[in-house]
């Protein structure tokens, strides 16, 4: 059985590969009161997301890796 996380951690990806956020509106969206879905710290964990300093705006990107992982040609 796969975790049910896995498809969670995917979604956040693929919206974040879509156009980078403003890091307020990431942790807005993705906000859990279960501190068993650690959604977004295992993204960045595992180098999917990364956090970039724009005019002085916290932005939250896709990295390379990220974007392999959500990409058509990745299977889940």
């Amino acid at each position: 059985m796969t975790d049910p996380k896995e498809s969670l951690i995917r979604d956040l990806v693929a919206w974040i590969a879509d156009a980078p956020r403003p890091y307020p509106e990431v942790m807005e969206g993705w906000r859990t009161a279960c501190p068993r879905l650690t959604v977004w710290e295992d993204a960045v964990d595992r180098g999917l997301l990364a956090c970039e300093m724009k005019g002085g705006t916290l932005w939250v990107v896709a990295t390379a890796a990220g974007r392999a992982a959500v990409s058509p040609a990745t299977p889940p």
